[in-house]
């Protein structure tokens, strides 16, 4: 199938290659022309594991490209995919620009019957807001090429995103043409093979059921970390806690680790729009402003511990830090729980020793060349000359470290856990201070 692909950002640039990889001609197009030419030489602007090499793979097959021409993307595919950001604005409203600036390229260029599918996230209505916006293009240039407008939200978890597109565990279709649909049967039967995953509804329905699932997701975490909150004051022990409800089915593993907070671009963003739809059409969403504001205040978890055993003065303090991008396999450091750390130190005086095995360059980018953060090349050389450590960030290279290499190094033998990688009871026995998210009697004596 002949496929364009608009944005060559997380979503885009995965689709692209995943439909390659299956044998799809597929173009990704991007309005940075200096962005596509690096695409074209096979370099990938972000860390997604796997992703590089299957670029590379669709270009030297010819099977994917890259262009900066909306009317080539246009003319030469017959399924256009919109992939491109939709940020919120400071109502926590989605900003939907990007979108109709496509749906705008779309009407412009059009040349035959194209099947539209918007895979960015959304607020419900948005099919219908693109079908009229790229219909009112058409009346003016009486252009009457036929068009549908359908919705294939995404479900790609970053770290793990070409798995995902790769291994669906569904595919919602939000369409109205049985033609349609079974042309999406088509195009997705590489990726169910052992059975049928494209799960059927309505636009409306299937914009809803991304903002839901997101929603569903961060209020898990939220909910795990009040919990976990809840076991510091009554020295329970949250990991005790987490097994003993996760082992009801009804409930599960999944997303109940409790932390420093979840960041990224997708549950911060998504739950703020999702309040901000139900509100503007009169509604109610007091268990999502519950979810977002309990996050809220474990951002800043890591810092008051940081504070209540270290000083709220931390001029003359170094601190380690292993850990910058908000989840493992990924540079991103949107909305990370990281950042609030490391301003939280920087509002005290304090200073950074930082490690991260990606995410250091997109440190220098959001904060550019400071004096009161050092940023080393390993996490042993984190730890020289710095008081204590604060882990952010789960990283498989931070689960297994050398506690007496720690001990030795650091000034005081602390360790803030904000993931909960490490038992209390073996770091005591080894003569470090352990503070987890938690972890009961570890927390409560500071």
């Amino acid at each position: 199938m002949r496929i364009s692909i608009f944005g060559s950002g997380y979503v885009g640039l995965v689709q692209a290659a995943v439909f390659a990889n299956v044998g799809h001609r597929v173009i990704c197009t991007d309005v940075d022309a200096d962005r596509v030419e690096r695409l074209r030489q096979g370099q990938v602007p972000f860390v997604e594991p796997g992703l590089s090499e299957m670029v590379r793979q669709g270009v030297s097959e010819g099977l994917l490209t890259f262009t900066d021409n909306t009317q080539t993307a246009v003319q030469d595919s017959d399924y256009l995919f919109i992939c491109v950001g939709t940020p919120a604005g400071d109502d926590g409203s989605a900003d939907l620009r990007y979108v109709m600036s496509v749906a705008d390229g779309i009407a412009e260029h059009i040349n035959g019957r194209k099947i539209v599918i918007n895979k960015s996230t959304v607020p419900v209505g948005t099919v219908d807001a693109v079908t009229a916006r790229i219909q009112a293009g058409l009346d003016r240039s009486e252009n009457h090429h036929p068009f549908e407008v359908c919705s294939n939200p995404e479900f790609l978890k970053e770290g793990s995103a070409v798995a995902d597109a790769k291994s669906p565990d569904r595919i919602v279709i939000g369409a109205m043409s049985s033609d349609t649909i079974e042309e999406f049967r088509l195009m997705y039967a590489a990726f169910s093979r052992n059975h049928d995953k494209l799960v059927i509804m309505d636009p409306r329905s299937a914009e809803l059921t991304k903002y839901a699932a997101n929603a569903m997701l961060a209020t898990k975490i939220s909910f795990i970390n009040e919990i976990a909150n809840i076991a510091e004051t009554v020295g329970a022990d949250i990991e005790q806690v987490r097994r003993g409800i996760g082992s009801d089915p009804r409930i599960g593993y999944q997303f109940i680790y409790p932390g420093a907070g979840y960041g990224g671009s997708c549950f911060p963003k998504d739950v703020r729009a999702l309040k901000h739809l139900a509100q503007s059409k009169g509604g109610h969403a007091s268990i999502l402003t519950a979810v977002h504001d309990t996050n809220q205040r474990q951002k800043n978890k890591l810092g008051e511990r940081l504070m209540a055993r270290i000083g709220a003065n931390l001029t003359g303090k170094t601190i380690a830090v292993w850990g910058l991008a908000f989840k493992p396999n990924t540079d991103d450091m949107r909305e990370a729980p990281s950042r609030f750390l490391l301003e939280n130190i920087w509002s005290c005086g304090g200073q950074v020793r930082a490690f991260d095995p990606e995410a250091m360059a997109s440190c220098k980018a959001i904060y550019g060349d400071r004096d009161d953060i050092v940023y080393v090349s390993s996490k042993d050389e984190a730890l020289e000359g710095a008081d204590c450590l604060v882990v952010c960030t789960e990283w498989k290279t931070f689960w297994s470290p050398d506690f007496d290499k720690i001990k030795a190094t650091l000034r005081q033998p602390v360790i803030i856990d904000g993931r909960n990688l490490y038992d209390p009871r073996h770091l005591a026995s080894m003569g470090l201070e352990y503070y987890g998210i938690g972890r009961g009697l570890s927390v409560t004596k500071c």
